[in-house]
């Protein structure tokens, strides 16, 4: 099976996309957040306190979006409901990169040219680290010559180089999943996982309170909307205030990604506003 595919925008050859969802949580605690996406994934381990999430790439294989708006914009909705950070990795005919998103805080991330020329800000590097808990000087060292120019790597070794880093904090991805492989590769690798298991929105059954209660693991910080703190409905505003821009972006530019992210900020603010409403504290 070829990897060459031809980009309807641009008219060039080269690499098919690919990506793949990090998450630093067990594949249980995964899996609910994952369904409030809607989208058609596989789940499986990567490693102590990690899973990866294989998408169906409709976004960008049959649509007209590109692969690292929706893995943002899918990254970030997923990090909204959940108390640990998400990784999307994602490359294309043209480059390679990835996104880090962890709760509220503005996502970072970083972008190689496909010949390996790093095109990001070195403080992003910088910025992952700490969020990842990273050591401060042998990790960070690795990470900054990620951005120095090297003309023996391309932008997937730069990928599997940030991958090498993670390796120190428990993350073991299958190198079947690695970087460079088409969606359809990933997801044939992804299906012979013996632990693999697909994540569909539809069909749940479950209310997002519900499925976040889930992420959560059931024990509810005093900021989620049904707490029943008195900071519970200030932040419900900020979801609906934040979210409902970002819906309107990503409808307006038909991104998928982002208009989930978006919507899903928009539920969960709802949720705790009508809670807070039928449940007032005494």
């Amino acid at each position: 099976m070829s990897t060459e595919a031809t980009s309807s925008r641009t008219g060039r050859t080269g690499p098919a996309p690919g990506a793949v969802l990090l998450c630093r949580a067990e594949p249980d605690s995964v899996a609910p957040a994952a369904r409030l996406l809607r989208e058609r994934m596989l789940l499986t381990h990567a490693g102590e306190g990690w899973s990866v999430l294989v998408p169906e790439g409709r976004p960008w294989l049959h649509g007209e979006e590109t692969v690292d708006r929706v893995m943002t914009g899918w990254a970030t909705a997923l990090a909204v409901g959940a108390p640990w950070p998400v990784l999307a990795l994602w490359w294309d005919a043209d480059r390679a990169g990835y996104t880090l998103a962890s709760g509220f805080r503005r996502p970072v991330g970083y972008i190689w040219l496909t010949n390996g020329t790093p095109a990001g800000e070195d403080e992003a590097m910088r910025t992952f680290a700490s969020r990842l808990a990273l050591d401060p000087v042998l990790d960070v060292q690795s990470l900054d010559h990620l951005t120095k120019p090297d003309p023996g790597s391309d932008a997937r070794a730069r990928l599997r180089g940030v991958l090498a880093v993670l390796t120190r904090v428990g993350l073991d991805l299958p190198a079947d999943l690695a970087p460079g492989e088409p969606t359809d590769r990933l997801r044939e690798a992804a299906r012979e996982r013996p632990d693999a298991r697909a994540v569909e929105g539809e069909g749940g059954g479950g209310t997002v309170r519900s499925e976040l209660e889930l992420v959560a693991g059931r024990r509810l910080s005093p900021g989620l909307p049904w707490s029943g703190d008195p900071k519970a409905r200030t932040l419900a505003l900020a979801q609906m205030a934040a979210g409902l821009p970002l819906a309107a972006w990503g409808l307006r530019h038909r991104s998928g990604g982002w208009f989930t992210a978006g919507a899903l900020l928009l539920a969960h603010g709802a949720l705790g506003l009508s809670y807070g409403l039928r449940h007032p504290r005494d």
